[in-house]
């Protein structure tokens, strides 16, 4: 790859939209479910089946969880896209209110 597509490829990454919000994770077996809110939506299950698949997950009652029933008992769902807000605090403050409303609604553990 040319320098000047290296660049423009890194530069059109960067300007990309990002989705913040709010997900849940189901486990099917046990009916557990988890919420969690992520600054980059379209990463964030990758990343949490990745470190699932490895062991090294740091919520303790969600890795059990996986270990005891196996990736095929899970599924991750977007419960809810917040509005971009250009102040990281306000986004970072609304995003906190909104995990635990969708924590009490869906009576999950929060991670």
């Amino acid at each position: 790859m040319r320098m000047e597509d290296r660049k423009a490829a890194v530069s059109a990454y960067k300007k990309r939209d990002v989705d913040s919000g709010i997900y849940a994770v189901h486990c099917t077996a046990s009916g557990e479910v988890w919420v969690g809110g992520a600054p980059d939506l379209s990463k964030i299950q990758n990343r949490l089946w990745f470190t699932l698949r490895q062991g090294t997950n740091t919520h303790r009652s969600l890795q059990t969880a996986w270990n005891a029933h196996g990736s095929e008992a899970f599924s991750f769902e977007i419960v809810e896209r917040l509005d971009a807000e250009e102040i990281a605090y306000v986004r970072d403050r609304v995003m906190r209110e909104r995990l635990i409303q969708w924590a009490e609604q869906l009576r999950a553990v929060r991670i």
